[in-house]
């Protein structure tokens, strides 16, 4: 390890230029470690100062007890995780499984397991504070935990949602516990090509459909998700929450690509200052001046025209915007920081807002059903401020947002306009820009990183016998 090192050390030192194109040189100790078992340690390179530096995955989670403890008390897995979630002792309990009927409450259910009404009251002034007693849910279920020969339970747990339990002591030293089954978190790569849309593309491969969330967020200033094409690829490297074995939930997406007729975008999460962004591999700030689009979810239905026909006057006329097709109360965001010049009712635009951003650049928001509380003109806006909701009023055929942009005054296509980036990533913090996402690219550049590997192993002079 340390001599293939040292000759990695010299091809940079002999090559300076190599820097920019080799930086992912930690992809190949990686790699080593991941593929030869008996590499016990993980080394990154920093090919700036010629270091090296142990990487550390973290895995979250609490002790479990022991196999020996869940043979010896005859627990099943369920009972053994209430045992060290709420910390009750180890027992050979006898279980009995539930729902909360329809008007059930806490007292009838109590009740009827041979719990005395003072006791219950006990209880619920003991939790009060944990949990409002009132707010059981029909259909949840609940475990009660019998000691054996006992005919009154010593312990209830109300399942409140998919990872967060009550637990309930019934016995003499009462007691209220909420806690959530601990996650853990894995990282998945997925790759979806796009036949329909990104969502249901993502649910016919097999894949978690939230990942479409977090590559909407990634690439939310450089692609239209409104304008999908078939034959458009997504790659994603993603944290993974799972409970019980099972994927709940999704994390930051930490690297992913979109391609379209061959040409690639990349995005790398990377910490900035303390604030978590994206950049392209070149240190590039994803984030643009304004979002390509002031709606999240929703589809295009009309779009900018110099001659539409006008769908209830059925006259010809411009329409210099876009219409966004999407259900009533749908949030719209300003698609970039900016002050509220107008906040009106027209005949023909219904509830609209418009927001100056600058010298250049003006939008308008038309048929809105309501504004956003407390936003009136003269209010600073932020990129991303919900400014109100999908309608249809004043002169429109259904629920829809008309978006419009001008350009020094005159009216230009949102779809096509060009935004400036936010602040790259300074050039002190590009060595460890490069070296952080580094493991990263080669699941996103896949043959990138392979060819790489070969150039620094024919460099260092190793090579392989045949099998």
């Amino acid at each position: 390890m340390f001599f293939l090192a040292t000759k990695i050390e010299k091809f940079f030192h002999y090559f300076p230029f190599s820097y920019k194109y080799f930086h992912f040189a930690p992809f190949f100790l990686n790699f080593v470690e991941r593929e030869c078992e008996h590499y016990e340690i993980l080394q990154i390179y920093f090919p700036d100062n010629h270091s090296f530096s142990n990487r550390v995955h973290k895995k979250i989670g609490r002790k479990k007890l022991s196999t020996e403890e869940v043979e010896e008390h005859f627990l099943d897995e369920k009972t053994a995780t209430f045992c060290t979630l709420f910390e009750i002792p180890v027992y050979p309990y006898q279980t009995e499984e539930a729902v909360i009927k329809k008007n059930e409450s806490f007292s009838t259910l109590l009740l009827g397991r041979g719990i005395g009404q003072p006791k219950i009251y006990q209880i619920a002034q003991t939790g009060r504070g944990v949990f409002d007693m009132r707010k059981l849910q029909a259909g949840n279920e609940y475990t009660l935990l019998y000691k054996e020969q006992e005919e009154v339970p010593s312990y209830m747990i109300y399942q409140e949602n998919y990872r967060t339990y009550v637990c309930f002591s019934l016995e003499d030293s009462l007691w209220v516990r909420r806690q959530e089954i601990p996650l853990d978190i894995e990282e998945k790569y997925l790759e979806v090509t796009i036949e329909r849309s990104l969502w249901q593309d993502m649910v016919d491969a097999g894949q978690n459909p939230l990942v479409a969330n977090g590559l909407s967020e990634v690439f939310a200033w450089t692609t239209d998700f409104f304008g999908l094409q078939k034959g458009d690829v997504f790659k994603a490297y993603y944290q993974a929450y799972i409970l019980q074995g099972r994927e709940v939930d999704i994390g930051p997406v930490l690297a992913a690509s979109f391609t379209r007729s061959g040409e690639e975008r990349l995005a790398f999460r990377y910490v900035c200052d303390s604030v978590p962004g994206y950049w392209d591999q070149n240190g590039v700030n994803l984030q643009r001046t304004f979002l390509k689009a002031p709606l999240k979810y929703s589809r295009i239905s009309s779009g900018f025209s110099y001659a539409r026909r006008h769908p209830i006057t059925r006259v010809v006329r411009p329409h210099t915007g876009v219409d966004y097709a999407a259900p009533t109360g749908t949030p719209v965001m300003s698609i970039g920081d900016g002050r509220v010049i107008e906040r009106t009712y027209t005949k023909g635009g219904g509830n609209t807002i418009k927001i100056k951003h600058n010298s250049v650049y003006t939008t308008a928001y038309l048929h809105l059903s309501r504004f956003a509380k407390g936003l009136v003109v003269g209010k600073r806006v932020a990129q991303g401020e919900v400014i109100g909701y999908v309608g249809s009023t004043g002169m429109s055929t259904g629920p829809h947002l008309d978006f419009r942009v001008w350009k020094n005054g005159k009216p230009i296509n949102p779809l096509t306009m060009e935004s400036p980036p936010a602040d790259p990533i300074a050039e002190d913090n590009m060595a460890h820009f490069l070296a952080s996402i580094a493991p990263y690219r080669k699941y996103i550049q896949p043959d990138l990183y392979r060819d790489t590997a070969l150039k620094i192993l024919e460099f260092a002079g190793v090579t392989f016998a045949d099998q």
